[in-house]
């Protein structure tokens, strides 16, 4: 993640201003001003860390003078008892910032457990794990970066860096064919070199998209692991493949062994309990 982006800057700034508004009045009627001390990042959970360079950033926006010693490298596996990082100045600063850099690790922190341990459960196959655009909304940059840190694969961003036809609009286009015909008919009218992939509910929606000839991945969406089978033998690399649908850490493993390329778990994002994080003076 580059977090000297415009966006991801704006996005920090926007965090802060919801939080500290016209001030931290806790603090600043309770400490007097001046005060120093110093506090370190607890974890509290087993789990794989993620977050630490935004929490860094969180820190500098607020106050550079805070001394910030990052102890545990970024996406490590962490267990009860760790220490993250400190940090040593204000006082002020430091409450400042506290709870938005917990607020963003916990999630974040969640998000990468998660992920690592549906990844651990398909090794050994052709399958890598894929995010969703089933994100927090705002927040979806550090969610699909959490992500990668858990050792996933992200999807398209977002709905303008790849094109995915799924149920809705092939229906509303009045099917696969004019779906995609359609579709590739628009990005060359825009000089835009974006991949498509469609989903399909059945072998035969799998093989009207084959027949386009101008699909780059087919999405089995729904489909039952003995039916994958299928879909990928139909499919016989003639393009990407990927499964998607109430999958589950249960599942997931039958689901890399029919040879799928992909599996999507929208619960990377939007179904992920948080890692039990503390800052705590010392």
């Amino acid at each position: 993640m580059d977090f000297n982006s415009t966006f991801v800057r704006q996005l920090i700034d926007l965090a802060i201003a919801e939080d500290i508004g016209d001030g931290d009045h806790s603090s600043l009627g309770s400490i007097p001003t001046g005060t120093q001390g110093q506090a370190r990042l607890l974890v509290k959970d087993d789990g794989i860390l993620c977050g630490i360079p935004l929490a860094r950033h969180i820190v500098e926006r607020i106050d550079r003078d805070v001394a910030f010693e990052q102890l545990i490298e970024e996406g490590s596996s962490v267990k009860f008892g760790d220490i993250a990082f400190t940090v040593k100045g204000s006082v002020h600063s430091i409450l400042r910032a506290e709870r938005l850099m917990l607020n963003f690790m916990q999630r974040m922190s969640g998000i990468a457990t998660v992920t690592y341990r549906l990844v651990k459960k398909i090794e050994g196959t052709n399958a890598k794990l894929l995010d969703t655009r089933k994100t927090t909304p705002g927040l979806r940059t550090f969610e699909k970066y959490a992500v990668k840190v858990g050792g996933g694969v992200n999807h398209r961003f977002a709905l303008w860096d790849m094109v995915m036809l799924k149920d809705n609009h092939n229906d509303y286009a009045g099917g696969i064919t004019r779906g995609v015909t359609r579709t590739k008919e628009y990005l060359k009218s825009k000089d835009k070199d974006l991949k498509i992939e469609v989903e399909t509910r059945d072998l035969k929606e799998v093989q009207e998209a084959l027949d386009t000839g101008l699909v780059d991945r087919i999405m089995f969406d729904n489909f039952s692991p003995e039916l994958m089978v299928e879909g990928v033998k139909l499919v016989n690399g003639q393009c990407e493949t990927e499964a998607s649908g109430g999958i589950t850490g249960d599942t997931i493993r039958s689901y890399a062994e029919t040879g799928v390329d992909y599996i999507s778990v929208g619960a990377l994002t939007h179904s992920v309990k948080s890692l039990d994080l503390s800052l705590k003076e010392f």
